[in-house]
């Protein structure tokens, strides 16, 4: 298993209580298989640019271990959930 971040955005126009169901999505998708190390809601910010015609945004950051699999089932996911503007996965180097 390897350590990974995960950086995602979630629309700003969306409601809180959906914004919850959305982190909760993805953090049960990283815990079948996979072990959440750190998760931090960082809240609305303005984006350094316009995407999709949005100007802000919620962010939320992800620090997990897990094996490719769950990374690969989760980047699917990201790029099919419509309250997601804009996504990264990143494998964190081992010193």
């Amino acid at each position: 298993m390897r350590n990974y971040e995960l950086m995602y955005i979630i629309r700003p126009d969306v409601e809180q209580e959906t914004v919850q169901a959305v982190v909760e999505k993805f953090q049960g998708i990283i815990v079948n298989g996979g072990e959440i190390v750190k998760h931090d809601v960082q809240g609305k910010r303005r984006l350094a640019y316009e995407i999709n015609k949005h100007r802000d945004g919620t962010y939320v950051l992800v620090h997990f271990t897990a094996p490719s699999t769950v990374v690969t089932e989760l980047e699917r996911v990201l790029k099919i959930t419509d309250e997601i503007i804009r996504h990264m996965i990143v494998r964190e180097q081992t010193a």
